[in-house]
């Protein structure tokens, strides 16, 4: 049900993010929770939604804490309230589905009590998304002609489940599907035995559904509680029982993949990771975006206006980012307005993607240096050019180190920088950390000094300890890996070239070459 909206109360949306993979919450989900002034999530949320909202998004981590007591069912009631009555729209962020064992109909329900509107926006439930995941059809026509989720997990007033497990015992021809049953798998299987099942109809456990890193374990029933403790499966997990289970022999798809089981950890900006995270995704890794850098816009740009003034003939625009040439094309049209201006200057690229990124926009660099490293490219072009009458526009945000403006300014280049936008070290949302130090990365990508001086704003010297002791590390080139070992942190690989295509294609061969052993 939903409420009718008055001017003074915002909205709630109880939004289903999917069992895992981010790819998995629907569009109307995807498109409500970007227009959202407040996300209360849960634990079983894919971070990847989380951490590519706004920087302004208030977020409320409502989830499980390691060593610590749950949150309320009542707080997280009254959090949606109070959010909504300030005129806010809340997204109630849930895993999976939030009417499939989700509580998500006790939370409408307080919410209509409480005369807030909502709206219900149904997820992929877990029960049927992991099952697909393993190659497992929970329905069949010749094998399954229905399918039965059940909770293996009594609510806690409940002093015994209410599942009629005697009953599913006689049911044939069909799959169950029983969800939050770790602990109580044993009891579970010896009660569907003693009710006239057959211990030997096929058996499946799935551990993290539809992460790359997901494990699924096949038995016979009389079997499954064995198998679960000798795989050491841990929740989130979820089990079925049923014939279906043999056709994983044909249909296990989610396998041949050069990165399946990775889990990497990727330190750059959410604002320009989100094409990474695809590929890593489409790749097979899981993904944990950890930005430990972020973007924004400034108020005040500075240096246009010294920028209006160049008066050398030899003019250069120096471009070491894809970031920087997005905003420096946005604000030029308001800063200077006509575009042929922009054909007084030759133009600099550091890295194929800056040079690539350049040419899409209209822009085609002369001269694209042969190393990706600042310095190094200020010395090549030294080298290659003569500046002592250039003026040498160089574009960058506000935590850009000054080296290459020195550097040039050393060959006699008048360097005019132009600062487009700003860098900030973000502080991650409530229940990160927690999540990750649960699940420690298998490595960690850094694409620049600035990714590795903000993990340190981030966690404490013993995380970070932990973290790299138990992770492969992953260094765009020289310049980052200096910052690595200035704190201590050995590289297991620098790319080469230092670009992140280079990056991508020997973390594959680095894992390839480790499954290989």
């Amino acid at each position: 049900m939903m409420m009718p909206e008055n001017k003074h109360t915002g909205i709630v949306y109880l939004i289903g993010a999917g069992p895992g993979d981010p790819g998995l919450i629907t569009v109307k989900g995807q498109r409500l929770l970007e227009s959202c002034d407040v996300v209360i999530h849960d634990n079983l949320v894919p971070d990847e939604l989380v951490a590519n909202l706004a920087p302004y998004v208030v977020k409320h981590y409502v989830g499980k804490r390691a060593g610590k007591p749950c949150i309320s069912q009542e707080l997280i009631n009254e959090l949606m309230v109070q959010h909504a009555r300030k005129g806010q729209k809340v997204a109630r962020l849930k895993g999976s589905d939030p009417l499939i064992f989700g509580r998500g109909g006790e939370e409408a329900k307080f919410l209509n009590e409480h005369n807030i509107p909502f709206e219900i926006v149904p997820g992929v439930t877990s029960g049927i998304a992991a099952p697909a995941y393993a190659g497992i059809p929970p329905t069949d026509r010749n094998l399954a002609s229905y399918v039965v989720l059940v909770t293996g997990h009594k609510a806690r007033e409940k002093l015994k489940s209410t599942v009629p497990w005697d009953w599913l015992a006689k049911a044939t021809g069909g799959t169950i599907v029983i969800y939050m049953g770790v602990r109580e798998i044993g009891a579970i299987v010896k009660k569907l035995i003693a009710g006239g099942m057959n211990p030997d109809i096929p058996a499946a456990a799935i551990e993290r559904g539809t992460f790359p890193t997901q494990k699924v374990t096949r038995s016979k029933l009389s079997e499954l509680p064995e198998a679960v403790e000798r795989e050491n499966i841990q929740p989130p997990a979820l089990f079925i029982i049923g014939e279906v289970i043999d056709l994983m022999d044909y249909i296990a798809w989610f396998k041949e993949k050069p990165l399946i089981g990775v889990r990497l950890m990727v330190t750059r900006a959410s604002e320009q990771a989100k094409e990474l995270y695809q590929q890593l995704r489409d790749l097979g890794a899981e993904v944990q975006p950890y930005p430990t850098i972020g973007i924004a816009d400034l108020e005040e740009p500075e240096g246009w206006e010294q920028f209006r003034k160049i008066e050398r003939k030899d003019r250069w625009l120096l471009f070491t980012s894809e970031t920087g040439v997005e905003h420096f094309i946005n604000q030029f049209y308001e800063k200077v307005g006509d575009i042929r201006r922009m054909g007084d200057f030759k133009i600099a690229a550091i890295g194929k993607g800056t040079a690539g990124y350049l040419k899409e926009r209209g822009l085609s660099p002369d001269f694209i240096p042969e190393t990706s490293t600042g310095v190094d490219f200020a010395e090549e072009m030294t080298h290659k050019f003569d500046l002592s009458n250039a003026a040498v526009v160089r574009i960058r945000g506000t935590m850009a180190p000054d080296d290459i403006e020195e550097k040039l300014k050393s060959a006699g280049a008048d360097v005019v920088p132009l600062t487009v936008y700003k860098t900030y070290h973000p502080k991650w949302p409530d229940g990160f950390v927690e999540r990750l130090m649960e699940h420690l990365p298998d490595g960690i990508m850094f694409t620049s000094g600035s990714t590795v001086e903000g993990l340190y704003q981030n966690l404490s010297k013993e995380d970070i300890e932990r973290l790299a002791s138990h992770a492969d590390i992953f260094s765009i080139g020289p310049a980052t890996s200096k910052v690595l070992k200035k704190h201590g942190i050995g590289v297991t690989v620098e790319a080469n070239p230092h670009n992140l295509s280079a990056m991508l294609e020997q973390i594959v061969v680095y894992y390839q070459d480790k499954k290989r052993g």
